[in-house]
Formats: structure tokens, sequence, C-alpha cells
């Protein structure tokens, strides 16, 4: 699935089970919770501190997956089209970091 069908199984999604999107300052906030899910387990999985048995059974995709959904819930709600903007952002940086990144020592 793409960017763009993405946000369009979300926007059926909301339409179908939610009552309504939540306002955006609600889903920023729910977006930043859900990050710090996203980084409280690679915090305690793959840096220093110690992981507590009650975080290892959260799924990474799962919490990853979250935050992808409030994104693009984010985006439809504002008239993003993400898939378009992605698309502008990633040939950008091909163009932009290509040799930045080939010529970056500490990177080999």
């Amino acid at each position: 699935m793409d960017i763009r069908n993405a946000q369009l199984a979300v926007d059926e999604w909301i339409k179908e089970h939610g009552v309504r999107y939540f306002n955006e300052l609600t889903n920023m906030a729910q977006l930043t919770e859900e990050v710090g899910e996203v980084a409280r387990i690679i915090a305690r999985r793959y840096g220093e501190q110690s992981e507590k048995e009650s975080d290892k059974n959260k799924d990474l995709g799962e919490e990853l997956a979250d935050v992808l959904f409030v994104l693009l819930c984010l985006a439809n709600q504002t008239g993003i089209d993400l898939q378009e903007s992605f698309d502008k952002k990633l040939d950008l940086k091909s163009k932009r970091d290509h040799d930045r990144h080939h010529n970056n020592k500490k990177l080999k």
C-alpha cells in the first residue's frame, strides 16, 4: 500500500469506526504520546537502559504503526497529500545528501 492509499484507508476507518477525527491539537498530543512509547522501547531494548519485565512483550512494530496512524490522521485533516510531500522530500534528500553521506568519513 502506498502512502496515498494509507491515507484513504485511515479516512475510511474514521468514517466507519470513529465518530470524527479528533482535533489537530488532540492528534498532535496523541502523536507525541505514541512517539514516546516508541522511544521507550528503543531506549530500553537497544539503548543502555535495562528493559522492564512489563516492557518485554511490547511490540515495536505495533507502536510504530500507532505513530503512522496518527500521522496519517493529521495529514488528512490538514489537507496534506503525504505521498506528494514524501516524494518531494525523498527527491530533495537524494540530491542534497548523496555526496555528503558518501564523503562522510564517520560512515565508512
